[in-house]
């Protein structure tokens, strides 16, 4: 049986541990894009095969790193012969900053999606925007279209905060939840 995998790019570290979070939540295999932009060996075939593709990539100068975009401009290929449609996606980001332009990263993550003909997954979870939420409550940040995460510059990955990796883990088991609705119908 096809795994849903999690395609992403993490230049420091923090995207990664999103990643897992997110791999967690939905039972995903991690396909990691490399400093040089490109998939490990049999990694075009695992995203072929799997139902969900669920991308991940830090938010650098307002949009994906240019690893990640390599690995998009790669995915023409599949793209030409719309191998990819009808395929579930979602995606997910982490910046130094609170606000960072994350959302114009998501944007452009649902617009790949979108490019390839796929049905595409928003995060489903009400912001923790009341006056008692704490930075670390889930989906603090408030995003709809996929988790996002706030990182300082100078916090390394092990010091993520745990509600930004509950969100990512749940945003895992939605996807999840969704494919498995969308294959059986």
């Amino acid at each position: 049986m096809s795994s849903i995998v999690v395609v992403y790019h993490s230049g420091y570290g923090h995207t990664q541990r999103m990643a897992q979070a997110v791999a967690q939540g939905a039972g995903a295999q991690m396909l990691a894009i490399d400093a040089e932009g490109n998939l490990p060996e049999g990694g075009w075939e695992a995203l072929a095969a799997a139902p969900a593709i669920i991308m991940g990539s830090p938010t650098y100068m307002g949009n994906v790193s240019w690893q990640f975009k390599k690995f998009a401009d790669a995915s023409s290929k599949p793209w030409f012969s719309q191998a990819w449609k009808n395929k579930v996606f979602g995606g997910f980001t982490n910046s130094a900053s609170l606000n960072g332009d994350k959302q114009s990263t998501l944007n452009y993550l649902c617009t790949l999606a979108m490019q390839h003909g796929g049905v595409w997954v928003g995060l489903g979870m009400l912001p923790s925007n009341s006056k008692a939420a704490q930075r670390n409550d889930p989906n603090f940040l408030g995003s709809s279209s996929g988790p996002m995460a706030q990182s300082p510059s100078d916090a390394g990955a092990s010091e993520m905060l745990p509600g930004d990796l509950e969100t990512a883990q749940a945003f895992g088991r939605r996807v999840a939840e969704v494919t498995a609705r969308f294959k059986a119908a």
